[in-house]
C-alpha cells in the first residue's frame, strides 16, 4: 500500500521525514484495525519526494506544504469513517513532523484506489479475496 509523502527541501529534516513517514504506516495499520498484521505491515511501501522549494506550490506560488497521497486497493479503507481517520491522522502527523514550521492548512492528502484485480505484489495480482486471504493468514 505505497504511500508517497512530498515535501519542499528544508522543510523537515531526515529524521522527521523517517518519523513522519513511519507514523504514516502506523496509521493505515491503526485506522485498518491491522496493527501487528505480517502481510499488512510488509507491503506498506513508499516513498519521499523531496522537491526544491520552488516546486512546491499553492495557488501557482512556492509553499511550504506537504502531500501524503495513498494508494489501496478497493477494500481497503473503504468506509467514509475509515478515510476521514486516516486523512485526519496524517494531517496530524505531518504537522506535528513540520515543529511550526507547517500550517495545517498547507497539508494535502488525497486516498487512490486501484481497480479490482489491479493490485500488485511480487509479481502476483491480487483480486480482493486474494488480498483478505493474505492478511487473514499472516502473522506478526
Amino acid at each position: 500500500m505505497p504511500i508517497t509523502l512530498t515535501l519542499p527541501e528544508g522543510l523537515l529534516t531526515s529524521q522527521e521525514q523517517a518519523d513522519a513517514f513511519a507514523g504514516l504506516t502506523d496509521a493505515i495499520l491503526e485506522v485498518s484495525g491491522l496493527i501487528g498484521n505480517g502481510f499488512m505491515t510488509a507491503n506498506i511501501v513508499g516513498s519521499i519526494h523531496v522537491l526544491p522549494k520552488e516546486h512546491v506550490l499553492s495557488g501557482g506560488k512556492p509553499v511550504a506544504a506537504a502531500f501524503v497521497e495513498l494508494k489501496l486497493p478497493e477494500i481497503a479503507l473503504a468506509t467514509p469513517e475509515a478515510k476521514k481517520a486516516f486523512i485526519e491522522k496524517a494531517t496530524d502527523i505531518v504537522e506535528k513532523a513540520g515543529g511550526g514550521r507547517l500550517k495545517r492548512e498547507h497539508i494535502w492528502s488525497n486516498i487512490i484506489y486501484a481497480p479490482e484485480g489491479a493490485w500488485g505484489i511480487a509479481g502476483r495480482s491480487y483480486d480482493s479475496a486474494d488480498l483478505v486471504e493474505a492478511i487473514g493468514g499472516a502473522t506478526a
